[in-house]
C-alpha cells in the first residue's frame, strides 16, 4: 500500500508495516512519484544484489563484470554473456531474498551456459539444489504477467 505526504523536504521513501510512505514536496506530479519509486527499487536491488554477486562469483568460479538494475516488462533478468553483465528487474525488489538470489545465481550461470539445457540445469542442481521451488513460487508470484518466465 503506497501513501503519499507532501513535505517541504527531498523526496523520500520509508517502510512501515505494509505501508511504502513517499514523502514528496507539495505539487509532484505522478510522474515524479513514480520516478523516485523506481529509483528506491533500483537502490533496493543494488543493496542487496551487490552481496550476492560477491558470495557465488568465488563458488561458481564466473566473474560478473557489469551489473544493472533496470525494469523489465517480461523478465526476471537477463544476461550478457560475452561482456560478463547480468540485469535484475526493479520488481525483484518486491519479492523475498531468496528468490533475487534464485534469479542471480540463474544469471551467473549463464555466464558459464548460455541456453537453458541439461548443462545449464546440472549447475543449477549443483550450486542451489532448490531452484525449480524458488522458480515456482516466483512464477505463481508473478500471476497476471503471464509472459514473465524462468
Amino acid at each position: 500500500m503506497l501513501k503519499i505526504i507532501e513535505c517541504d523536504e527531498a523526496p523520500s521513501i520509508e517502510l512501515k508495516h505494509d505501508e511504502m510512505i513517499l514523502r514528496m514536496r507539495p505539487g509532484a506530479d505522478n510522474k515524479k512519484a513514480q520516478a523516485v519509486v523506481e529509483e528506491w527499487y533500483r537502490e533496493q536491488i543494488r543493496g542487496a544484489a551487490l552481496p550476492l554477486i560477491a558470495k557465488w562469483e568465488p563458488v561458481m568460479s564466473v566473474k560478473v563484470t557489469q551489473f544493472f538494475v533496470r525494469h523489465m516488462k517480461t523478465r526476471w533478468g537477463s544476461c550478457t554473456p560475452r561482456s560478463g553483465g547480468i540485469r535484475l528487474n526493479t520488481e525483484l525488489a518486491k519479492k523475498p531474498l531468496h528468490l533475487l538470489e534464485y534469479i542471480v545465481v540463474h544469471e551467473m550461470a549463464h555466464l558459464i551456459m548460455r541456453g537453458h539445457n541439461g548443462r545449464f540445469k546440472s549447475i543449477m542442481d549443483q550450486h542451489l539444489p532448490h531452484w525449480r521451488m524458488h522458480r515456482r513460487e516466483l512464477n505463481s508470484a508473478a500471476l497476471g504477467h503471464e509472459s514473465w518466465r524462468y
